[in-house]
């Protein structure tokens, strides 16, 4: 008996595709769960290098058909879970592997990862969203997930399994009362008001008494508690009216306390000013008298505030405004484009090796077809190897590479960048936060000294600077 699903692998936010193959595929043949890699078999790829050749095959995609990929599914993935005690690993592992191949009909590479870390077995299968000539992407059809389980069924059947056998909807057993959850703010509540039972004699006392329970409590600008099972702090304040570190001060101290006070905005804002606001403007799209008088003590606080920023840098004039804000400027651009080649590079670098290991397993093809005297016969026997040398030789080509680097050189290359961009991105938005304050200095500035137009005409010579800058 096998039960099966079918899974779309996605790019999860803020990953390359090549880290979410790699997260995917390293976990479908951990040591530990296949049994140091015995239970991994494959088709049509190493399964050690089954990430990179389904990466590659999807920019060969690219390049052979000119399309890009619509949606973000990289892999599919087919779990197969089978009785516990009916079947061994091995076997396990052919029946995942039949079922590999006729689903995708042989078109696309897959792998099979047999665990045998649970009670029972289970077969992880991905295969590619590309086929193997590079040339089509996996259609998802309505009820893909009945067909696999169809085809589980009649190799279960083939091998002797037994299989899942429906029962029809009358004769199921539904669950008629569902156990009433109780929230987890109530259950808190509940504790706190068991520990005010005990007359604690202070709020450090009653947090005592909580923690005795099983509680932790975070102290800071928001005190908060977390019981046992709970994977996040719960704020007292939002406990509700009587729960808070001044309701509960209030009544084991035996002082009033008022509730239902309006509660201030607890939000903080970063900016330290901001651009004055056009009063004519707004007036004429229809504000009235009332905004304009709110709009005229805002550009007050935010002149005063820019004064005081200016003091701060010790900036005494508009021309040393400007020096200052074209150097935060230049100096955002410059950790930029340090940044942007460093992903150049790390992108260059992950082509390169996966263009050096495919070099490496198709050499000996190619070099058989050469003897060969590129015979037609040849090549349409093995069109896939000899399209895959091709594709590194001319990359090579393309790359400038005469001497092949080792690919030990070139991880540790990419690590080494990799590093060195993670550790910009700090100072990075540091220097993209000062320029935005000096552009808001300087813009406010240039209003209250009637420099406006001077600080027009600078930034469009900053922007034709930049421009001819990026056509060299």
């Amino acid at each position: 008996m096998a039960a099966t699903r079918l899974i779309a692998l996605h790019v999860n936010k803020g990953k390359t595709i090549a880290q979410c193959l790699a997260d995917r595929t390293d976990y479908s043949q951990n040591a530990a769960k296949t049994d140091g890699g015995k239970y991994i078999s494959s088709f049509e790829c190493d399964p050690k290098t089954a990430d990179e050749e389904f990466l590659l095959s999807k920019r060969q995609y690219e390049y052979i058909t000119g399309r890009q990929q619509r949606n973000n599914v990289i892999a599919y993935q087919i779990r197969q879970s089978f009785k516990p005690g009916e079947i061994t690993p091995e076997e396990a592992n052919q029946v995942g592997y039949e079922l590999a191949m006729r689903f995708t009909k042989g078109r696309h590479a897959f792998i099979v990862a047999t665990h045998i870390d649970r009670a029972h077995i289970h077969n992880h299968i991905i295969f590619n969203s590309t086929t193997l000539d590079c040339k089509r992407k996996f259609k998802d059809f309505y009820f893909s997930g009945l067909a696999v389980q169809k085809i589980s069924d009649r190799i279960c059947l083939e091998h002797g399994l037994s299989i899942i056998e429906p029962k029809p909807y009358r004769e199921r057993q539904k669950r008629t009362e569902y156990p009433k959850r109780v929230p987890l703010r109530d259950t808190v509540r509940a504790d706190i008001d068991a520990a005010l039972q005990r007359k604690p004699g202070s709020f450090a006392e009653l947090i005592a008494f909580l923690k005795e329970t099983g509680y932790e409590y975070k102290p800071g600008k928001q005190p908060a508690i977390r019981g046992k099972g709970q994977q996040r702090f719960i704020r007292f304040r939002s406990l509700g009216d009587g729960y808070s570190v001044e309701a509960l001060d209030a009544a084991i101290t035996g002082r009033k306390f008022e509730r239902g006070g309006k509660r201030r905005s607890q939000q903080r804002h970063d900016k330290k000013f901001d651009l004055l606001i056009d009063i004519q403007a707004k007036i004429t799209e229809g504000k009235g008298a009332g905004y304009a008088r709110w709009a005229s003590v805002f550009n007050l606080k935010q002149m005063a505030q820019v004064m005081c920023f200016l003091q701060e840098n010790d900036i005494h004039d508009f021309d040393e405004l400007t020096a200052r804000t074209d150097a935060a400027v230049d100096r955002f651009n410059e950790l930029g484009d340090t940044i942007k080649s460093s992903e150049a590079r790390l992108q260059e670098l992950a082509v390169l090796k996966a263009h050096i290991i495919n070099y490496a397993k198709t050499r000996e093809i190619y070099t058989a077809y050469r003897k060969s005297g590129y015979s037609r016969k040849f090549f349409e026997e093995h069109r896939e190897s000899i399209t895959i040398h091709k594709a590194a030789k001319d990359a090579f080509d393309r790359l400038g590479v005469k001497k092949l680097p080792r690919v030990k050189e070139l991880s540790a290359e990419y690590a080494e960048i990799l590093a060195r961009k993670k550790a910009a991105y700090p100072e990075y938005r540091k220097a993209r936060a000062q320029m935005q304050e000096f552009l808001v200095a300087q813009k406010v500035a240039a209003v209250v000294l009637g420099k406006e137009q001077e600080l027009q005409e600078q930034q469009e010579k900053r922007q034709r600077e930049a421009q001819e800058q990026s056509n060299r």
